[in-house]
């Protein structure tokens, strides 16, 4: 069952005090160029890609510049009423380290950014080192690429261990994506053995819709692992707004870890071509099977905890013309 929208923003709104909204997993770039797997990744005309051979609709048709600016995320932000958001890396629109420590700096108030170094090749941990002295607190790691036609690269190698050994030191985040079910959780629980004070979040809802999901999500049981939604609304796809098997999923993995170990995230820009930003997360708001104080801490408190985001901004409900 969901509630109508007036309803489900007079139960969110109307308890006294403003909602924080956090997004946990969203994406920026100036420019998208890369080679993943020996195929290439470049911007085309309004918002399309050529991606790996085929051309998508890789952002909205209207960002006819193909930049994916801080300044255009910022207005779906401030429209949608998201205070803060963590901007992560991958792979596929190349390493974006100058623009996003750009934009950790020019609005520290909203943004948390990750850097990403080039894991593919040996030597990285000279990357993640001049990472954490450019100010970066998060470094963010492909996992599920460094599987593909080519072989398979671990990432609990001592490289990636001393990487992992520096992170837990200097209390940064390690952001993670790992292949389909639980192909690569027995190196995470190395990784969570040798530093067990390293903050760790698995993101894309530990590719829900995939086999032997829950493997991943059982990592959460740890003290310091968490699970992003970034990509929710992309795997439930088929099914669409309002997502109901994406709400039950949701109740599966809280029963498994907690519900203070789940975080949402839109996966901007390349979820809201097929839906607004607002809808990637209001089905949350919507559900009836969540309460208030579980939607409060999916849509922001648990980022919060995790994530800083001391000084957001407070913002207003704009309606629109046509309300």
């Amino acid at each position: 069952m969901t509630l109508s929208e007036k309803e489900c923003r007079e139960q969110y709104l109307n308890n006294g005090n403003p909602p924080v909204i956090i997004d946990a997993h969203s994406h920026l770039w100036l420019w998208q160029h890369t080679i993943v797997n020996g195929k290439e990744i470049s911007q085309l005309p309004n918002g399309r890609s050529s991606f790996l051979g085929n051309e998508v609709q890789m952002m909205n048709p209207w960002m006819s510049d193909n930049y994916n600016s801080a300044e255009k995320f910022l207005a779906n932000m401030d429209y949608a009423q998201v205070g803060g958001a963590v901007v992560t890396q991958e792979f596929i629109d190349g390493l974006q380290n100058d623009y996003l420590e750009y934009v950790g700096r020019r609005w520290a108030d909203r943004f948390f950014v990750f850097g990403m170094c080039e894991f593919r090749k040996p030597g990285f941990i000279i990357e993640a080192e001049v990472l954490a002295r450019r100010g970066f607190k998060g470094i963010k790691l492909p996992a599920a690429r460094l599987i593909d036609d080519y072989g398979r690269i671990r990432i609990d190698t001592e490289e990636f261990m001393q990487m992992y050994r520096m992170m837990e030191q200097k209390g940064m985040i390690l952001g993670i994506e790992l292949a389909d079910g639980d192909v690569q959780c027995e190196e995470v629980e190395h990784i969570i053995a040798e530093c067990p004070n390293l903050t760790m979040v698995i993101g894309h809802f530990c590719m829900v819709t995939r086999p032997d999901w829950m493997a991943q999500v059982r990592l959460a049981r740890h003290k310091n692992v968490y699970i992003d939604m970034g990509g929710i609304t992309w795997l439930f796809n088929d099914e669409y707004y309002p997502y109901p098997s994406a709400v039950k999923a949701i109740r599966e993995a809280a029963d498994e870890v907690g519900m203070d170990r789940l975080l949402w995230g839109s996966d901007y820009p390349r979820t809201i071509t097929a839906i607004t930003y607002r809808q990637s997360y209001d089905w949350i708001l919507k559900t009836t099977e969540l309460t208030d104080t579980e939607k409060r801490m999916i849509l922001g408190l648990n980022a919060q905890k995790v994530y800083g985001f001391d000084r957001l901004p407070v913002l207003k409900y704009v309606p629109n013309m046509s309300e």
